[in-house]
């Protein structure tokens, strides 16, 4: 769904013949999930990395050709990039490890985007920049497990599976995750009660239920009123006594003026509880130290921003959060220290290693928007220009 491929989705336990189509492929329950892929493949509770082969996403891609541009991530940083660049005649490789969209994919709907004044959803505006970068010639790596290798040039970026693909510049665009709620048994209930986006997919799993989102920023109030259309109620939950320091103004009225939105300031979840789906769970207010117990079954996290650089292994320089520091917060005594290697500073959104990037949430400073990760990834291209020049 999110990389916007034509299927159909058979709930098991919603769909009463569904055991004649699980008896016919002979599929038993710890095959669960299952892809029927092109009509005769059966795919076996597959990674997305044979997802991916199998619905042929990466036939096309020559992997031994030096490219002008590699970009790793395909947000809306990266896809801008993409477009920008290929549209300018880069020769530009993609490399993904999941869908489209990054985090922005994941929200319900982006109101406050220019040009689009009823809104549109992270997901759509994410395949409308996929289809956009492949028309300008921009091809599209689908894989898992990155690693680069920035030791010597051209720099080269390795998955999991083995190909080196070389290439004179980087963009780094991996952006940023939720948080994890520092609960004991979080792991056990993610994806079976405990989510990180809000779609169309999720809200048809607790549709007339009551649901809990929990986050204080942008995308938690979009996921808070995108869930009422079909929830009970939504239960929202934040440390601080109020969402004006972190959420637009359109959202809190939103929110304000919708019945079946409950907001609960200064509340944390304590435990969640439950068989092999979640069940029930119980929050503390950290003032009144009131703790509640609730049978929610459906938990929304949307908590703060940890970003994806754990995969750069030490290769450029990183603040104390692991944001990847660019620009104007290299400073000349640091830039001295490691010997870097040109005449000139580095370029805004370059990196501690000339002719690698960083655009979007993954860079340390980034305006956490869409529009500010648009703009970025575009306006890397004008630098990228004039090293490929030098």
């Amino acid at each position: 769904m999110r990389n916007g491929h034509p299927y159909n989705y058979i709930d098991l336990e919603r769909d009463s013949e569904v055991q004649h189509l699980l008896d016919n492929f002979q599929i038993l329950a710890n095959n669960i999930p299952v892809l029927i892929c092109q009509g005769k493949f059966v795919l076996r509770n597959p990674s997305n990395q044979q997802i991916a082969n199998c619905l042929g996403f990466n036939e096309l891609i020559n992997q031994t050709t030096v490219r002008d541009l590699v970009i790793i991530g395909a947000g809306p940083s990266g896809l801008a990039a993409a477009v920008y660049g290929a549209s300018e005649g880069l020769d530009i490789l993609v490399v993904e490890t999941g869908s489209p969209g990054g985090q922005a994919g994941s929200s319900s709907r982006i109101e406050n985007y220019l040009g689009f004044p009823t809104g549109i959803s992270g997901q759509d505006l994410a395949s409308r920049a996929y289809t956009q970068a492949q028309k300008f010639g921009a091809e599209i790596l689908i894989t898992k497990g990155l690693r680069l290798s920035c030791y010597g040039k051209p720099y080269i970026v390795e998955n999991e599976a083995g190909a080196r693909i070389p290439t004179r510049i980087v963009i780094i665009a991996t952006g940023a995750k939720y948080r994890r709620l520092e609960l004991k048994n979080l792991q056990h209930f993610e994806d079976m009660g405990v989510y990180y986006g809000a779609t169309f997919l999720e809200s048809q799993l607790c549709k007339g239920e009551e649901v809990i989102v929990v986050g204080g920023g942008n995308s938690t109030g979009q996921a808070a009123v995108f869930l009422a259309e079909s929830a009970k109620r939504v239960h929202m939950l934040i440390r601080s006594a109020g969402l004006t320091k972190s959420m637009s103004l359109y959202l809190i009225r939103r929110i304000e003026d919708n019945p079946k939105i409950v907001l609960h300031t200064h509340t944390e979840i304590m435990t969640l509880e439950g068989g092999i789906h979640l069940e029930s769970v119980q929050w503390q207010n950290s003032v009144t130290k009131e703790i509640e117990t609730h049978q929610i079954s459906n938990v929304f996290v949307m908590t703060g921003a940890a970003p994806n650089t754990a995969w750069l292994d030490g290769c450029i320089a990183l603040d104390s959060k692991g944001f990847v520091k660019t620009g104007s917060d290299l400073s000349p005594e640091y830039l001295s220290t490691i010997g870097w290697p040109v005449a000139r500073q580095p370029y805004s959104f370059e990196t501690s290693l000339p002719g690698i990037f960083a655009v979007g949430d993954v860079r340390a400073g980034s305006i956490k928007r869409v529009a500010s990760a648009v703009g970025e990834g575009s306006i890397a291209i004008s630098f990228i220009h004039k090293i490929l020049q030098d």
